[in-house]
């Protein structure tokens, strides 16, 4: 769970950045250490009902553990606690934020971006729709029903009107259904998803940027989740040109604290035309008054934001550059492994049947039977049971039509079926994948 040398060099680190302060009068801030230490170990014991989302054997939502440098960065950053709202209360910090901004702007391929961190993949997506309904007001938003669930809420919000687009039974969206769709001329802005959440597949961007740049629309990439994998060497055809689309796209949004290894909440939303800056502009003479330079409150529908995501994401980016090859690629592309492995491994088994091949680290299978009502019930018995033995994995409903197609000696008795859902995120799933199919194995025989 933790290194013990991360304690100390979370103490080294705190004193070296103490040293900068070493000017000032003495002061030492007086607090109840007997008191503070009952209430730490009681939450501490409160902390114990959690599943180890840091483990292998968890294989359910996508939840990664942060990076130990990323933990320690943020966690020393604290004794300042810096507010990357305005350089008064960020000096350090905020440029700290622009240059990660830049880091990732050169992984996707965006010149001279505007762009900043958010407390997550929802609010970085709430400022893109915002900005596309203001360049295309009363114009839809459509993203495809495979797409996250907040890209209707979030239209729904805008008062913007939102139309989910078919899905081929890959999951990735109908180019051709989609052209339709642009056809009736009032479409704004359209998202394609990098890696949606509930299979991993991978929208064809490359498609959907040449439609789009016909019916004079936008277009958002929604990579939250699979945004990083454009550094990976191991991407299939599809996914691999829809990330050499990227740099085509007007917005994007990815979320470090997904596979960017931060704590959570980081996220960030780039575009590509710095000139949609002048939809935030506003004046707070309170705030904005040390610096002729550009303050990231300035640029961003939130006020207040942490700095410490900021320092965590950059001294993690100083151990981890995003360059093609390196070695946070070579993590990337672990967990794409781990993913086709675990696919052709239950694609040889009896009790389950993988659906369609994983796009990133995203795997979907039904448990066989009969019918779809019957492999639901196996399928949340199985959940269960895998759960009692310390494998912890997530459920999803698909439309039944889409789970046949790879499933087709299963009788379609009702409109959804359950189907498990592993996440392999960590790398060092893929050393793990014996012990992971063994106890699939043993709780679909309980």
């Amino acid at each position: 769970m933790i290194h013990p040398a991360e304690l100390e060099l979370l103490r080294a680190a705190v004193e070296r950045m103490a040293e900068g302060f070493e000017h000032l009068p003495g002061f030492v801030p007086e607090f109840d250490e007997t008191r503070a230490r009952e209430v730490l170990l009681e939450t501490a014991e409160r902390m114990q009902d959690n599943y180890p989302y840091w483990h292998p054997q968890y294989a359910g939502q996508m939840l990664k553990p942060p990076h130990a440098v990323a933990r320690i960065a943020y966690a020393m950053s604290l004794w300042v606690n810096p507010n990357n709202h305005a350089l008064d209360g960020s000096r350090a910090s905020s440029p700290m934020e622009q240059e990660c901004i830049r880091a990732i702007a050169d992984m996707v391929g965006f010149e001279q971006p505007l762009g900043h961190l958010t407390g997550g993949g929802t609010m970085a997506n709430l400022e893109a729709l915002w900005v596309a309904g203001r360049l295309h007001p009363g114009k839809k938003i459509v993203a495809s029903s495979q797409a996250h669930y907040t890209h209707g809420r979030i239209s729904e919000v805008l008062g913007l009107e939102f139309t989910a687009a078919d899905v081929t039974v890959d999951g990735r969206m109908d180019a051709a259904r989609l052209e339709a769709l642009l056809a009736a001329g009032d479409v704004g802005t359209v998202v394609a998803t990098l890696g949606n959440t509930g299979l991993g597949a991978i929208d064809p961007l490359h498609d959907i940027v040449e439609l789009c740049r016909h019916h004079d629309a936008r277009v958002h990439v929604d990579a939250a989740y699979g945004g990083y994998f454009g550094l990976a060497s191991e991407l299939e055809a599809n996914g691999r040109a829809a990330f050499d689309a990227v740099p085509n796209a007007d917005s994007i949004v990815i979320d470090p604290h997904k596979h960017g290894l931060q704590p959570y909440g980081c996220g960030s939303v780039l575009f590509r035309d710095p000139a949609v800056g002048r939809f935030y502009k506003h004046g707070s003479p309170y705030t904005y008054f040390t610096s002729a330079d550009l303050h990231l409150g300035e640029i961003s529908l939130e006020c207040s934001r942490p700095g410490a995501s900021a320092v965590a994401l950059w001294a993690t980016l100083q151990m981890f550059p995003l360059e093609k090859r390196g070695e946070f690629a070579a993590m990337l592309d672990a967990c794409l492994a781990a993913g086709r492995e675990f696919h052709e491994r239950l694609s040889a088994s009896t009790a389950f049947a993988p659906l369609m091949p994983p796009e990133l680290d995203i795997v979907v299978y039904a448990l066989r039977a009969d019918d779809s009502a019957t492999a639901s019930e196996r399928a949340q018995r199985v959940f269960e049971e895998a759960a009692r033995r310390d494998l912890h994995l997530a459920l999803i409903k698909l439309p039944t039509g889409l789970v046949t197609n790879y499933v087709p000696d299963m009788q379609a008795t009702t409109a959804s079926t359950t189907c498990l859902r592993s996440v392999l995120m960590k790398p060092e799933q893929r050393d793990w994948l014996d012990s992971l199919v063994s106890i699939l194995e043993e709780s679909a025989a309980a």
